[in-house]
């Protein structure tokens, strides 16, 4: 087996890039500081419980951080059927774009209206 194969920190770091979670962000959730979720990364083996608790917080589980392989996660992805010519050849909005920003937009003002009447009280 390769070293890859065997680095739990590794496989821990590739997922979090994934998950699009920055290392900061992790270590807030599990209440310890950057650096020791740099040091995890860096360690070829990582206990079960720390391993549980960063697992869950991923939103994955202990397992699948053991049995992740990047080869995996792009087969994953190269199975998808792309029937584009071109970039967004494809998409087919059902919406209009422009009226949920203006959606959003009023629920945020209405939101804020709420709020200050609320310290006004």
């Amino acid at each position: 087996m390769s070293e890859a194969t065997l680095h739990i920190g590794r496989k821990i770091g590739k997922i979090r890039e994934l998950r699009g979670i920055k290392q900061e962000a992790l270590a807030a959730e599990l209440g310890i500081s950057q650096q020791a979720i740099s040091k995890i990364e860096q360690s070829p083996d990582v206990d079960d419980a720390s391993l549980e608790k960063i697992a869950k917080v991923l939103g994955v589980t202990a397992d699948s951080i053991k049995s992740f392989s990047e080869e995996a996660v792009l087969n994953y992805f190269n199975t998808f059927n792309d029937n584009s010519t071109g970039a967004f050849n494809n998409f087919n909005c059902t919406f209009n774009p422009i009226d949920k920003v203006i959606e959003l937009y009023e629920r945020l003002l209405q939101a804020e209206k709420e709020k200050n009447d609320l310290l006004k009280k």
